[in-house]
């Protein structure tokens, strides 16, 4: 099927839907999966038929092109179309890229700290307030899960559920090692340190996604404890899981509740069995591809803040941006995100082209 083809048959399909949901109005259910899927292919259609408006006005400006009294003026509007189709033509064809089908799904992200030490711990506080910023940026649902803090104000690992439209396609280049540079309020001798923190983010699992077997699972209870010890509640409520089988183990104490600590604890534990079936997809794609962005491999140094140079480097697309303080706030995170998932859509359709 060549290009042409293809497209007269996702717009014929697009119509067709837009009569069936006409038809279906009364069965909430079918109604309910035609409008998704209506929805998901609205955006390509509407971008195929405003490609093809300008196509047939190229057609017809050519011809007016010989007139001498309008050829100065149909020389102008052509110009605009010559520059204007090519960049349609790309919108249509990355919105034809095969869909991540964890794309729409909400995210637990995971930050612990590194090397590094303290520092480490507070470089892993600020990236768990720099990714809370972008989620209110984003409109998103930002819940802290779990925070296991040094008392200092760094945080030795945390995880949290971020919900809302797209989270997993915007943060899953997120996943890796994130690396600082600066001088410690502690150096006295104005010595740049190195430190580092990890972030995982994973795709939230539902119990249709990963079903867990009870007898695959030990369920240990303890009393919760704060930082450097000291008791924070007086009741066995902490839980700690440990999925037989493959060996994770998940630790949940932030909730007075037991039965609330293990809901918590099951979800970050589907989500980390999600994802290592994922990763398992993942590695044998790339297999076949010849490129890709990042491998959302945890150990893969990603990025590193410079807080001398004031400037953001992210080494999977050499781009860099004189915008640390705005990055940590949220507000220009946008900016490197957006550049990756252009840099994955540019990698995909080279791909597809070979």
């Amino acid at each position: 099927m060549n290009f042409e083809e293809k497209l007269n048959q996702l717009l014929a399909h697009f119509e067709e839907l837009r009569e069936q949901l006409s038809a279906t109005m009364e069965d909430p259910a079918e109604f309910a999966k035609l409008s998704k899927e209506y929805s998901d292919l609205t955006p390509i259609a509407e971008k195929i038929l405003e490609w093809r408006h300008c196509v047939d006005e190229e057609k017809n400006l050519k011809e007016l092109v010989s007139d001498p009294e309008l050829k100065e003026l149909a020389q102008d509007d052509l110009q605009r179309l010559h520059e204007q189709l090519p960049i349609l033509l790309k919108e249509i064809q990355v919105l034809l890229l095969p869909k991540d089908v964890d794309d729409d799904r909400n995210a637990i992200i995971e930050i612990r700290a590194g090397t590094g030490g303290e520092e480490a711990a507070l470089f892993g506080a600020d990236l768990l307030r720099m990714y809370q910023r972008y989620s209110e940026l984003q409109g998103w649902k930002f819940e802290l899960m779990h925070e296991s803090d040094t008392g200092l104000g760094g945080i030795k690992e945390a995880s949290a559920s971020i919900s809302g439209k797209g989270v997993f396609a915007k943060l899953k280049f997120e996943s890796g090692v994130h690396r600082v540079q600066r001088v410690p309020e502690t150096e006295t001798g104005g010595r740049i340190h190195t430190s580092a923190a990890t972030v995982a983010v994973l795709p939230e699992a539902e119990e249709v996604d990963i079903h867990i077997e009870e007898k695959d699972l030990r369920i240990d209870v303890f009393r919760s404890s704060g930082p450097g010890g000291q008791s924070v509640n007086t009741t066995d409520s902490a839980v700690r899981i440990t999925h037989i089988p493959t060996g994770v183990v998940v630790q949940q104490q932030d909730e007075k509740s037991q039965h609330k600590n293990k809901a918590k604890a099951l979800k970050i534990l589907r989500a980390r069995l999600y994802e290592h079936q994922r990763a398992q997809k993942d590695a044998e794609r790339s297999a076949s591809r010849k490129s890709q962005v990042g491998s959302g491999d945890r150990s893969e140094r990603i990025r590193t803040y410079n807080f001398p140079q004031g400037r953001v480097t992210d080494h999977r697309i050499n781009l860099t941006l004189y915008k640390l303080d705005r990055i940590l706030e949220g507000v220009a995170l946008d900016e490197m995100i957006q550049a990756l998932i252009a840099e994955d859509q540019a990698a995909r359709l080279g791909d597809l082209g070979e």
